[in-house]
């Protein structure tokens, strides 16, 4: 055969497995933002009691998994990870500046985790909740204008004792 027919034939079959990778691509990404699409949909369904259940299925499992007594940034990052693995928009270390008369003052309030601007995770590893904890899930709550929060302390046997709900005009 001719060389220049060998590179011709061998021009053809590369732009052709070129096209089929393309296409291939494009299926995919169209997929994607499919999925993407229909996780914004479902997630915007849900109350805040539908992503409460969710978050306490995952903070039930990821404590099965590492147990009490890690430090409160480790639950934090493992839920954090483990939320966005379940398709939960996401803000951690969240800073919420306090209004006074008007005057917007930059504190250093930081809400642990916030699940799709609606609700509120405050995570601890203490031996005992104290009131000042509650108090703090409630003024993060009316500051951010969620309804619902829930605070979870990780340093207990069982969590299901750790766990408590927060609400603020639900």
């Amino acid at each position: 055969m001719l060389p220049s027919l060998c590179l011709l034939r061998e021009i053809f079959h590369r732009r052709r497995q070129t096209k089929i990778l393309f296409a291939f691509f494009a299926c995919f990404l169209l997929c994607a933002l499919c999925v993407n699409l229909c996780l914004k949909v479902f997630r915007k369904n849900m109350t805040e009691n539908d992503i409460s259940y969710k978050v306490i299925g995952i903070a039930l499992n990821l404590h099965n998994e590492l147990g009490p007594g890690l430090l409160e940034s480790v639950y934090e990052h493992s839920m954090a990870y483990e939320l966005r693995n379940a398709g939960f928009q996401i803000g951690q270390q969240v800073a919420m500046p306090l209004i006074y008369k008007d005057i917007k003052m930059e504190c250093d309030y930081r809400i642990d985790l916030m699940i799709e601007n609606r609700v509120i995770i405050e995570i601890k590893s203490v031996e005992s909740l104290a009131p000042v904890h509650f108090s703090q899930t409630l003024t993060y709550l009316k500051l951010s204008g969620c309804k619902l929060g829930l605070l979870i302390n990780f340093n207990t046997h069982k969590l299901k004792e750790g766990i408590h709900r927060v609400v603020n005009n639900l």
